[in-house]
C-alpha cells in the first residue's frame, strides 16, 4: 500500500474555513523533540473506503522548512511502524502540540451552527438568510437559504440540517462583515451580488407564521 503525506495548504485553499492550518507562530517554535501531527494518505482508496490516517510524528532534525522525524503512533493500516524514520515540510503539519493564538477564530469557524438548506449545499450557493434568537449555547441563530426555496420546501424539516457557519464561509465570507449582528436581523443578495439588511422585514409573520 503506497502513501504520501498531504499538504494541508492546498486542502486549506479549497477549505479555508473548515480546515485548520497552524499558524506561523505556532510553526515558527517547532524544535527537535516535538510532536506534530501529518496526514499520511494513501494513493488509492480502500474497497471499504480507507484513505489514510492522521498521525503524531517526533521531530528529530529541522532544516530551515524541512524535517526529519519519528513516528509516534502505531499505524492503523498503513505499511508503517512506530519508530521509522518520516522525512516532511512545514507543509504537510495539519496540528502541533502548540496553543495555537489564533485558535479562538477558528473555535468561531467550527462551534457556531447555523441552520442551511439543503439546496444551499447543493447550489453552493445563498442569497437570503436571517438571525433570530439563538436556540442553545452553539446555535447562532443563523438560517440560511438558497432563495429558490418554495413554501412546500421550507415547510419540510427533512430539507435542513445544521452545520458549522465554517461550512457556510466556504462558499463565500463577505457576511462576515454582518455575520456578529444581534437578533433580530435578515439580510437579502442585491443585483450587484451583494448582501443588504432588509430594514422592514415580516418578523411578526415569520415568529408568529
Amino acid at each position: 500500500m503506497s502513501w504520501y503525506l498531504d499538504n494541508v495548504y492546498d486542502l486549506n485553499k479549497e477549505s479555508p474555513y473548515t480546515f485548520y492550518v497552524p499558524s506561523s507562530k505556532v510553526l515558527d517554535k517547532l524544535k527537535v523533540g516535538d510532536l506534530v501531527k501529518l496526514i499520511f494518505v494513501t494513493e488509492k482508496a480502500e474497497d471499504d473506503g480507507y484513505r489514510g490516517e492522521r498521525m503524531w510524528v517526533q521531530i528529530i532534525s529541522t532544516n530551515g522548512k524541512r524535517f526529519k522525524g519519528k513516528l509516534d503512533n502505531e499505524p492503523f493500516r498503513l505499511p508503517l511502524k512506530i519508530g521509522d524514520e518520516i522525512s516532511f515540510g512545514i507543509e504537510n503539519i495539519c496540528d502541533t502540540e502548540y496553543e495555537d493564538p489564533a485558535s479562538s477564530r477558528w473555535d468561531f469557524y467550527f462551534d457556531s451552527l447555523v441552520t442551511v438548506s439543503e439546496d444551499v449545499l447543493e447550489r453552493e450557493e445563498f442569497n437570503f438568510m436571517l438571525r433570530d434568537h439563538p436556540n442553545g449555547e452553539d446555535d447562532s441563530g443563523w438560517s440560511i437559504f438558497s432563495g429558490y426555496e418554495d413554501d412546500e420546501y421550507l415547510n419540510d424539516s427533512e430539507n435542513f440540517q445544521i452545520v458549522s457557519v465554517g461550512v457556510i464561509l466556504n462558499f463565500e465570507d463577505s457576511i462576515l462583515e454582518f455575520i456578529h449582528e444581534p437578533p433580530l436581523c435578515a439580510y437579502e443578495r442585491d443585483d450587484k451580488g451583494g448582501f443588504y439588511k432588509i430594514d422592514d422585514y415580516d418578523w411578526d409573520g415569520y415568529l408568529n407564521g
